[in-house]
């Protein structure tokens, strides 16, 4: 039985990938060396990919990481000489501060409760903070800020740079590239291709701030150091061997979703929710764990099982259907349901049949 994965990541793999994966195994791409010419094709065409789905200005610069948890880490080695502001409000967002601690700048934070948002009006944020890090949408609690409440919080803080976690969002959120310094997410989500591969997007701003702190004597990392990608990616490379297969996998869903429209992937993820969440507010076996109408997130829908999480994940499962299981302290209390372009509405509306069955 082939299932539907409804599971925040790794998620269901889009539906092209399968063919591209043959086409390219057919090809013998993966054998390639990365420092050819026919690698640096592949390269070039998943960064234009990446760059026309979310409208990112020409001037700004797409590396290509492990994951998004080392992204984290390279973001503070390279852009934070003394401080960072995380917000914090699940698993996720918590992890990153805890990196910041960890590579010992003086990381300060603003907690909200899982399940809420923030209300930014009431924040101190330290007038030398170098960088203040969101995390658009969390994916261990469901919630997803709004784009425009964070930009009014970085226009009174305008030396700070401001860094967005986009790995359960991207392409659907739209950033204001004017206001972000730099943005990030994992393929294995919204993309629906296999883990292994994280995507950074730096500001001419963010680069600046690298070069600042490697003139003061500080170390910025080393072959992941900003210069150094940047060295590689001005010729479609990377400074190491990369994951080729995501890489090359990235450019051809990239090239299906343009096609298909990211205007068309927006309003079907938003009818998608609209569903989920009704369904949930009237049924009175689950109940939406984001209260707050404003802050549901359109990509991962996370419900309340009094009863306990287990057991209906267990039969989803025997009926093809595989569900994420509450996070953290919520496992076993919680389902969270990727709404991702890979999953369709038709998709989508059998899981909700399936649900009502109890």
């Amino acid at each position: 039985m082939q299932k539907i994965f409804f599971t925040p990541g790794p998620a269901h793999l889009y539906p092209t990938v399968g063919n591209h994966l043959k086409q390219a195994l057919d090809l013998q791409l993966f054998s390639l060396s990365h420092r050819s010419k026919r690698y640096e094709a592949i390269h070039q065409k998943a960064v234009d990919g990446v760059r026309a789905l979310m409208a990112i200005p020409q001037d700004f610069h797409i590396f290509f990481h492990s994951s998004a948890t080392e992204i984290w880490e390279r973001l503070i080695q390279n852009a934070v000489m003394e401080k960072s502001f995380h917000f914090v409000n699940g698993s996720f967002s918590s992890r990153y501060y805890e990196i910041a601690c960890e590579l010992q700048v003086d990381a300060r934070k603003e907690e909200a409760a899982w399940g809420k948002a923030f209300d930014l009006s009431q924040v101190n944020i330290p007038s030398d903070t170098e960088l203040i890090n969101f995390t658009h949408n969390e994916t261990s609690t469901g919630v997803m800020l709004d784009l425009g409440e964070i930009y009014a919080l970085k226009k009174k803080h305008a030396n700070a740079l401001l860094t967005l976690d986009l790995v359960s969002s991207a392409p659907y959120g739209q950033p204001d590239w004017t206001q972000t310094d730099a943005a990030y997410f994992s393929v294995q989500k919204c993309f629906g291709l296999p883990a292994g591969l994280g995507v950074l997007i730096l500001s001419p701003t963010m680069l600046a701030k690298a070069a600042q702190k490697t003139a003061a004597g500080h170390s910025t990392g080393s072959y992941h150091s900003f210069a150094s990608q940047l060295s590689k990616a001005q010729k479609s490379q990377t400074p190491e061997t990369p994951n080729v297969p995501n890489i090359y996998l990235l450019g051809q869903v990239c090239e299906d979703m343009l096609r298909k429209g990211i205007e068309t992937i927006r309003r079907e993820t938003e009818q998608k929710a609209a569903l989920l969440y009704d369904f949930f507010d009237q049924y009175p076996v689950y109940q939406n764990f984001v209260r707050e109408k404003a802050y549901r997130s359109q990509t991962v829908i996370v419900a309340d099982i009094p009863s306990g999480s287990g057991p209906l994940i267990k039969r989803l499962v025997e009926q093809g259907m595989v569900l994420g299981d509450g996070y953290g302290a919520m496992k076993g209390k919680q389902i969270r349901v990727a709404n991702f372009p890979a999953v369709s509405v038709a998709d989508v509306e059998a899981l909700i049949s399936k649900l009502a069955d109890g």
